[in-house]
């Protein structure tokens, strides 16, 4: 258990250090979440077309927005582990005694960090332009594990896709085609009542909706009614994917 947790946390410092020594692609991710509060929420905050419950609309939508970047950051994580096992670091990796799991939670919490640092980008700028966030600092950590433990779980689907794509190319069209169904079937944009009912089911199970909610709840609208079922949500997403990306794991070399 011990020696487990100490090789996540190696895997966490490792990911650290990489930002430490090269944050261009932290910062040049946040350019599309940007422009979405920047440019797309004011646009469509003056239709006032979209119920948001009173809500401005620029302020509804900055957790989605956060979300879809982190998430974006998260699956293509794996992009990390395509070029380590064309390098031949992964082959290493699996020769030590570490066990399977603990690089894969190691990993993709690795990521959460990564994602962490993404929404830190993109909070003083959603302030800048006048975003109103609940003004309690426990909702702010509350909803920043959330991100990270979040984040976790689509690197593990990243690493999960890396098992079977044996390029980088392959790899960044599944990517996409994860993503973008992701972000536009969840409550990122819009309130789930106004989707078609089969988008309505399918948002259900889409996780996206969940940290959406939880962190919306947490830093912008204030209700927590829903908060207990969105963690658990997020939970179970990480547990399921942890053990479907560690038992796929030892596929990445094969």
């Amino acid at each position: 258990m011990m020696e487990g947790l100490k090789n996540m946390l190696v895997m966490i410092e490792l990911e650290l250090r990489r930002l430490r020594h090269d944050r261009t692609e932290i910062y040049t991710r946040a350019v599309q979440p940007i422009l979405w509060i920047v440019i797309y929420g004011p646009v469509m905050s003056s239709v006032r077309a979209i119920p948001t419950g009173g809500v401005p609309y620029t302020d509804f939508i900055t957790p989605g927005v956060m979300i879809q970047t982190t998430t974006f950051v998260s699956i293509f994580y794996g992009l990390t582990i395509v070029w380590e096992r064309e390098s031949g670091i992964l082959k290493k990796l699996l020769v030590t005694p570490a066990s399977r799991y603990s690089m894969v939670i190691g990993r993709s919490m690795a990521s959460g960090v990564r994602a962490i640092f993404q929404a830190l980008i993109i909070l003083p700028v959603a302030i800048l332009i006048g975003v109103h966030f609940v003004p309690n600092p426990a909702y702010f950590i509350l909803a920043f594990i959330a991100i990270f433990f979040a984040s976790g779980g689509f690197a593990a689907i990243s690493i999960l896709v890396a098992s079977f794509m044996k390029t980088r190319e392959r790899f960044m069209g599944i990517g996409q085609a994860i993503t973008m169904p992701l972000f536009f079937a969840s409550n990122a944009l819009y309130p789930l009542q106004m989707m078609p009912p089969i988008l309505r089911e399918f948002s259900t199970f889409n996780p996206l909706s969940y940290v959406v909610d939880a962190v919306r709840g947490l830093l912008i609208t204030g209700d927590l009614s829903n908060i207990m079922i969105d963690l658990v949500a997020i939970a179970i997403f990480d547990v399921v994917l942890f053990t479907l990306a560690s038992v796929s794991f030892r596929r990445i070399i094969e």
